[in-house]
């Protein structure tokens, strides 16, 4: 009986620390969802929830023949290092770069990878690893275009360009949040 009742006693103790997870993954959870909420609220970012990534619109678009990370850009380039350093530390974060359709192809091809390689390296000066972001061009990716046919010079097209990140988190859950430093 001493047994029966040690093993009763382990198996509670198991089934509670094993609540306490759920609801701490739960806790968590709400916490990523309310981040998310807000950067919607704050800079219009949308997020597309897929299998195994979050496809994140971020509002940071580029001047014509432009491939600088406007000032305009930086605080919600800076809110989502904050938290994809915070919910998937270990998580590939993908930098995808677009141009509109005015040139070639292959010019904006080699125009997107600047945009993504630049928005990489502010990421990276932000404090995410090197090793954790990859920067790859659409160019003029014409299933991509947020508005088909509209292009620069000028402020016409702005639209298309632009950068999406990419959350690569094979479909596990966030990971706790990594506690801020002060």
């Amino acid at each position: 009986t001493t047994l029966r009742g040690d093993l009763v006693q382990r198996m509670d103790q198991g089934d509670a620390a094993l609540g306490a997870r759920v609801d701490g993954l739960a806790g968590d959870m709400a916490a990523l969802r309310t981040e998310l909420d807000a950067m919607r609220r704050e800079f219009g970012v949308k997020v597309e929830e897929l299998e195994e990534s979050l496809r994140v619109h971020i509002p940071v678009h580029f001047g014509f023949d432009q491939d600088e990370v406007e000032p305009s850009g930086r605080e919600v380039l800076d809110r989502f290092a904050s938290v994809a350093n915070r919910y998937y530390p270990g998580a590939r974060v993908t930098v995808e770069g677009f141009t509109d359709p005015a040139g070639t192809a292959a010019y904006n091809l080699r125009l997107g990878q600047r945009r993504a390689d630049a928005v990489r390296g502010y990421m990276v000066a932000q404090g995410m690893s090197s090793e954790r972001v990859r920067a790859v061009s659409y160019g003029e990716n014409t299933e991509r275009l947020v508005v088909p046919d509209a292009q620069g010079p000028g402020t016409e097209g702005w639209e298309n360009r632009r950068v999406v990140l990419v959350i690569d988190h094979d479909g596990a859950a966030p990971e706790r949040p990594v506690a801020e430093e002060r």
